[in-house]
């Protein structure tokens, strides 16, 4: 799914954030529908099967939390939070609660428009694909078989599955503890310095220089997220 066609369905209670919202977004191709309630919201969403739902947090009557939980009942669609709310527990929260980003209001529509892209993207790509190409990395699931700029990185087993578990949600935060329950199991939750200790491993195997990394990305307090190395 591209920008061009896709539909966005915006879940903010704020006219000047939704008015704002629909005229940026209209010009650059999408289809724009609109909710002022998190219940609205979630019906809107069941009636219209929006490609992407941008989502504010504090509504009058549902938390944005639980319309996230509503709509994870049933839909994968993309959701990308726009919240006042910055503190790291709430992107947290959010993030696992299903969101696949959070963008702190103020924002910048850039920023928005490029998560809006890579949430696309990752919705778009078929779980089978055999191949998983970020920018100049390239992850081959059937072959286990890891390059960069063409180049082959011999990975250890941990470390592979943390890459292609990235890979798999390229553009998207991946918190903590999604990662270490994926990778190491419900009981390895709350050990973030396991995950420390691989993504070093993996940024001297794959950065040009890992103390400034291209690919992995830090989220501070709240995770990791694989770009195209720009």
């Amino acid at each position: 799914m591209t920008a061009k066609g896709a539909r966005v369905l915006i879940i903010d209670d704020e006219t000047p954030i939704r008015r704002l919202l629909k005229v940026a977004l209209k010009a650059h191709g999408y289809e724009v529908a609109e909710a002022v309630s998190g219940l609205q919201g979630v019906q809107q969403a069941a009636l219209l099967h929006p490609d992407l739902v941008i989502l504010d947090l504090g509504l009058p009557d549902l938390d944005g939390l639980e319309v996230v939980k509503r709509l994870r009942e049933w839909s994968r669609v993309p959701i990308i939070i726009l919240s006042v709310r910055e503190q790291e527990d709430d992107k947290i929260k959010a993030l696992d609660a299903g969101a696949d980003d959070y963008v702190t209001k103020p924002f910048g529509m850039g920023e928005l428009l490029a998560r809006m892209r890579a949430a696309l993207r990752h919705a778009a790509q078929n779980g089978d694909e055999p191949v998983l190409t970020v920018g100049g990395l390239t992850v081959d699931l059937a072959r286990r078989l890891v390059t960069v700029d063409g180049r082959e990185i011999k990975l250890t087993p941990t470390e592979y599955e943390l890459l292609k578990n990235l890979a798999l949600n390229a553009g998207r935060v991946m918190t903590h503890r999604q990662l270490l329950r994926t990778i190491w199991g419900p009981g390895y939750q709350e050990e973030t310095h396991y995950l420390r200790v691989y993504i070093g491993q993996l940024r001297r195997k794959i950065e040009t220089d890992p103390t400034r990394p291209r690919y992995i990305i830090t989220e501070p307090g709240v995770g990791y997220r694989l770009v195209g190395g720009e």
